[in-house]
């Protein structure tokens, strides 16, 4: 398929202020093979820290019509392998394309959200089961989290803002400025990792705006051991309290068992189990999926991201 000249590469200048200079840094605009990228530069927000937005419009879209949105976080690691840091994406365009042309989802646009990497984790860890926690389990979490570099001081979760931020800016954003529906039924939230914790907690905390949630491997761990850690339970015990709500939402998680995603089999058989046993007729739209041999990358998601997303998306 012939690549629009309005999507080939091309570098956007952003100016930079450090220490009273002016540095010029280079970003460059993903390259998708079909659809084209739409980037807002450093949406400015109340509640968190400005960053990009990139938001993918399939080669149909129009606005003549109304489309789903799916809304997914770390968006500089969906499109275009050329510019992420480890040289892997998610091919999200691809992955999009084949389904809506397939006719095996509705129509969609898909809203990557930049992630901050000095808060990605205070942004995507959730917040009231954080907040449960005894003062030496929470003490326990920062230790963990200082030796793994992901914070340099006491840490605190700011994932309630970094929701407000998608729900209250960023969401009447999109609906305002793009030919979209706007209630639940037709608004996703998806993410890996860290990601997929994220996901899980905006379909929690906010059931009236996003309909469904997929979370690829979860980090369940929220930090990067299981030895006498207290987070796996805490998060289990939030999802079984906040299950009532989510009797008409889709909600999807999987796993592997290599790299980071070794971890996590037992993890997930856990939080299976209180689905199963919250679901027994099948109260819940919910499916977990397990990959044997697949790891913890950008190139294990994209290879099985059509399964959620025809989940998510169905017609």
């Amino acid at each position: 398929m012939i690549k629009s000249t309005l999507i080939m590469k091309k570098l956007i200048l952003i100016l930079l202020i450090v220490n009273g200079f002016n540095f010029v840094i280079a970003q460059q605009l993903p390259t998708v093979i079909s659809g084209q990228i739409t980037r807002i530069d450093n949406f400015k927000s109340n509640y968190v820290t400005s960053r990009n937005i990139d938001i993918w419009l399939p080669a149909n879209y129009s606005t003549d019509k109304k489309f789903a949105v799916l809304y997914m976080h770390d968006g500089q690691m969906l499109y275009d392998a050329t510019t992420t840091w480890n040289k892997q994406a998610w091919d999200v365009d691809d992955i999009a394309t084949a389904l809506i042309v397939g006719n095996k989802t509705q129509k969609f646009i898909v809203v990557g959200v930049w992630n901050d990497s000095q808060k990605r984790h205070s942004d995507y860890f959730p917040q009231k089961p954080y907040e449960n926690l005894t003062d030496e389990q929470k003490d326990f979490v920062t230790k963990q989290l200082i030796e793994k570099g992901r914070t340099n001081q006491k840490f605190q979760p700011e994932s309630d803002n970094y929701l407000k931020f998608l729900v209250t800016e960023l969401k009447p954003f999109i609906d305002k400025n793009y030919s979209v529906y706007t209630d639940r039924k037709h608004t996703f939230v998806a993410g890996s990792s860290m990601g997929g914790l994220i996901s899980m907690y905006a379909l929690c905390e906010y059931p009236q705006v996003f309909g469904g949630a997929a979370c690829l491997s979860t980090h369940w761990p929220g930090i990067f051991t299981v030895e006498n850690s207290p987070i796996p339970e805490a998060f289990n015990n939030y999802l079984k309290a906040n299950l009532p709500k989510l009797k008409s939402s889709k909600l999807y998680f999987d796993y592997g068992d290599k790299t980071l995603d070794a971890m996590y089999p037992p993890l997930q058989n856990e939080i299976d189990k209180s689905l199963q046993q919250a679901n027994p007729k099948n109260k819940y739209n919910w499916q977990t999926q397990f990959f044997p041999g697949k790891d913890h990358s950008e190139n294990s998601w994209k290879e099985r991201l059509n399964i959620p997303l025809e989940f998510l998306l169905a017609k």
